[in-house]
């Protein structure tokens, strides 16, 4: 089945960026990577903030894992294409992403993200570990999954995303009907989508869109949360809500064969 992109959205600055020589400034700024806002409904939203020393350094010594757009299947720009692709949409900072990549070197793993500070981060942390089986990209993630070929993804997560609390914002939450569509196009047979949110009303929200997704099954059941996996590390941010009281719900969904 072949998905169209959403309305509205195009590539950014970043898709004409050409890879860094030694002619060039090793001292990379915000302005390198931040995109020209996109017209149309996006599910998130550009921060700015300035750069620490390790991210400056992520910027500039690790930037071959900084995968530069136009891209069409991800799979080919890691030295074993053939291992599982796990995809995960708004990594933040990246620790946990570094983390699961560590922890599953049978595995490979994209990042996307639009908070270049997170992503300076996340090459920092990636190249400082040594990492062979992750990439990162900056942009938007339904874009670049439009561009991948169908069936191709194992697992898609999607870990705290922005609730956009207001009614008049709903529209802007990823979770929904058409933007699921592009999702299950791009799972293989038995492949996840896996979400996690610290919100409860937009835990159900999910619950709701996600048992009317046509060849999706709920791995724990038929509108049920799932217990948090092993393989997906508790964050600072989750230690902290849990201390406060506040509650955190997964779900995972499996692509039918």
């Amino acid at each position: 089945m072949s998905i169209v992109p959403l309305s509205g959205l195009t590539t950014t600055d970043a898709d004409t960026a050409q890879p860094m020589t030694d002619s060039q400034p090793a001292h990379l700024s915000v302005n390198d990577l931040t995109a020209p806002p996109h017209r149309g409904i996006l599910t998130y939203m550009r921060r700015s903030s300035p750069l620490n020393t390790s991210q400056t350094e992520g910027l500039s010594r690790f930037r071959h894992l900084l995968l530069e757009q136009p891209l069409a299947d991800l799979r080919q720009h890691f030295e074993h294409p053939e291992r599982p692709l796990t995809v995960e949409i708004g990594f933040g900072m990246g620790q946990s992403l570094v983390a699961m990549a560590q922890a599953a070197p049978e595995r490979n793993f994209i990042g996307v993200e639009v908070h270049i500070p997170g992503i300076a981060q996340c090459l920092y942390d990636a190249g400082t570990a040594g990492l062979t089986n992750l990439r990162v990209i900056e942009g938007d993630a339904l874009v670049l999954l439009a561009a991948m070929p169908d069936a191709s993804i194992d697992r898609v997560q999607l870990y705290f995303p922005d609730p956009w609390q207001k009614k008049k914002h709903h529209k802007r939450r990823f979770v929904s009907p058409e933007r699921m569509a592009l999702i299950t196009a791009k799972l293989t047979a038995g492949g996840w989508f896996h979400a996690a949110t610290d919100w409860e009303h937009y835990a159900h929200w999910m619950v709701d869109v996600l048992e009317q997704v046509p060849g999706l099954s709920n791995r724990y059941g038929p509108g049920q949360f799932a217990p948090r996996p092993e393989w997906r590390p508790l964050t600072k941010f989750e230690r902290r809500g849990h201390k406060a009281g506040h509650g955190v719900w997964d779900l995972i969904y499996i692509q039918q064969e």
